[in-house]
């Protein structure tokens, strides 16, 4: 785990917060303090002017109304007397003017004296003769702050004139200044002391806290073996005792989980199914071997990825759709060489809240289940068509014969003769029927016996020979020694006549059949081949197949049932061997079939 930056850590984070909030609690008591403060000087410096002024207003107001002879001063020096017992330190200068013509009548300031006489264009002095009240502002002028006064003089109802003021409001400002040194240096030093106590306050508490990351941390690893010392019983101790109980909690949980997880892993692992889990959006989170192997899939490249994908349904089945469904699903992969179908069956992971919490798949591989199947209705759809074929002749000849045809001497041999035929065609099928019923069985019984082969292929072709009807000749190509293997001779004569039968069957007149034994390795290979037509290629394959026949109207023709080969198959397979063909169209077919065959038991008997 990445170590935690210097101002990234709570340590530092509660000394800054503690300090902020300290700061931003004395800004806060700071301006509305100086701006009361501010307020107060402020107003009490204008009262105090104010009431300077009016006690002026009153004096100017007694000379304006004073009656004057001749010999009395005139009413400008009268006032400028007045202003000049008016001067103060706060007041820069103080203007009288008159109220009829708004002519100065005198000014404070000496060194102004020019402007008594003058009629005044100030605008606040006009305003406050018009509304009778005072007006002012407060200004800056050559970077010091004045505050300017205009304030009527008044005799009951009638406006005599005005008196314009000037005051350095500026001293104000400078005490404020002095203040807020004073604030800041005060605040700098509280900060510094919160700073302290902030520090030796996080130390109590990041400690205890930093234990708890060093456990999480182990326990991250696997190791619930640690234990958080508890400094107290406040809340910070109270975290660690609990801490320390999740601990012990969260090691029995593990191990319960780990054994649940090696049981999981060892059923899966069995489990001859193939098996997928996703999470609640569909996500593959689990996949087992068998399944992986079913879906031709490497586990690492298909986790996450979405399950409709990974099953190959994405282009027609939605997730959703997937937890709707209640029955299996068929998943055909097949190709034109090879049949491979699977079937899905999906059982929904929930949590007891109700919700989806993810989607289990099995998978079971039915190829094999499908092809019986598909077998078994060809089957029975074969033996209906094979029984019903003769079944039919044989019922409408009997009819006929019932009606009256037995009486017909011509007619009536040739009718039960074909229903003989049709009979014995029949019992010859149920024969072979039963014959692979019984090696289909699993208690189907070889008698085996050693037979010198050579003797014994060699009686079985002199055999037909003698018996064929056919204008056909028979080829030996088959070796001077004798050689001995074990097998059961009711079935390896079985074996043989119904593969000399097909060659019989399927050669043209004047044609030849070739019989011939090689030993090969620990095997010897017998072969039967003929001359007829041969076998298209797409059908090689098919002719050990039960009932399956490449000219079925020929075969049906010669009395044939389609069983011949299947049995022979069935019977070699029995023996350990294995049954082929080779063809070539118009050129003639050749079946042959392997045998064990062991030297060192032909020594003995040598």
């Amino acid at each position: 785990m990445k170590k935690v930056g210097f101002f990234r850590s709570i340590h530092v984070k509660f000394v800054i917060i503690y300090v902020l909030l300290i700061l931003v609690a004395m800004q806060v008591i700071g301006v509305y303090f100086v701006k009361q403060l501010e307020s107060t000087l402020r107003t009490n410096f204008q009262t105090s002017i104010k009431e300077r002024v009016n006690l002026l207003a009153y004096n100017i107001r007694e000379e304006m109304e004073k009656e004057r002879t001749p010999e009395d001063p005139t009413l400008e020096e009268d006032i400028r007397k007045t202003l000049k017992d008016f001067e103060a330190v706060d007041i820069s200068e103080v203007r009288v003017i008159d109220g009829r013509s708004m002519r100065f009548l005198g000014t404070s300031d000496e060194n102004n004296q020019g402007i008594v006489g003058q009629r005044t264009t100030e605008l606040r002095i006009k305003q406050s003769m018009v509304l009778e009240e005072d007006q002012s502002v407060i200004r800056v002028d050559k970077g010091h702050r004045i505050w300017v006064l205009s304030t009527p003089i008044k005799s009951g109802k009638k406006v005599l004139g005005a008196i314009y003021l000037v005051a350095k409001i500026e001293s104000v400002f400078t005490q404020m200044k002095t203040i807020n040194g004073i604030f800041a240096t005060g605040t700098a030093i509280a900060l510094s002391i919160t700073a302290v106590l902030g520090i030796l306050l996080a130390q109590t508490i990041a400690k205890p806290l930093a234990d708890m990351q060093k456990q999480a941390l182990a326990m991250a690893k696997g190791n619930f073996s640690r234990k958080v010392k508890v400094y107290g019983n406040d809340e910070i101790g109270t975290l660690a005792s609990t801490f320390n109980h999740l601990t012990k909690k969260l090691q029995e949980a593990q191990a319960m989980t780990e054994g649940e997880r090696r049981k999981l892993s060892s059923v899966l692992s069995y489990m001859t199914d193939g098996v997928l889990a996703t999470d609640r959006k569909g996500r593959v989170i689990l996949i087992n071997e068998p399944a992986a192997e079913m879906l031709d899939v490497s586990r690492e490249t298909i986790l996450s990825q979405p399950i409709e994908k990974v099953l190959g349904l994405d282009d027609s089945i939605t997730f959703e759709d997937l937890l709707e469904e209640n029955d299996s699903l068929i998943l055909d992969y097949s190709t034109k060489s090879e049949p491979y179908i699977l079937r899905a069956n999906f059982s929904i992971i929930q949590k007891e809240t109700g919700f989806v919490n993810g989607l289990i798949t099995v998978l079971h591989d039915i190829t094999e289940q499908e092809k019986i199947d598909a077998d078994r209705r060809e089957f029975v759809a074969n033996v209906s068509h094979e029984l019903r074929t003769p079944l039919t002749t044989m019922r409408s000849y009997l009819e006929a014969l019932a009606d009256g045809a037995w009486q017909d001497k011509e007619i009536a041999p040739n009718f039960l003769e074909v229903t003989r035929t049709e009979t014995e065609r029949m019992i010859r099928l149920v024969n072979d029927l039963l014959q692979l019923s019984k090696m289909d069985s699993t208690d189907y019984k070889l008698n085996k016996e050693w037979v010198n082969f050579v003797v014994f292929f060699e009686r079985i072709i002199e055999r037909l020979e003698m018996s064929k009807q056919q204008n056909v000749t028979f080829k030996r190509k088959l070796p001077d020694r004798a050689i001995f293997v074990e097998i059961d001779e009711d079935k390896m004569t079985q074996v043989l006549y119904n593969i000399i039968s097909n060659a019989l069957k399927y050669s043209p007149e004047g044609g030849q059949v070739t019989f011939s034994i090689k030993e090969k390795g620990d095997k010897i290979i017998v072969s039967v081949s003929d001359e007829g037509v041969g076998i298209p290629k797409e059908s090689i394959g098919k002719i050990f197949d039960r009932f399956y026949r490449v000219d079925k109207a020929r075969t049906r023709k010669l009395g044939g049932t389609g069983l011949g080969l299947a049995i022979a198959k069935e019977m070699v397979k029995c023996h350990g061997g294995n049954i082929w063909a080779t063809s070539r169209e118009g050129k003639g077919t050749t079946i042959s079939f392997s045998l064990p065959f062991d030297r060192t038991e032909e020594d003995e008997w040598s």
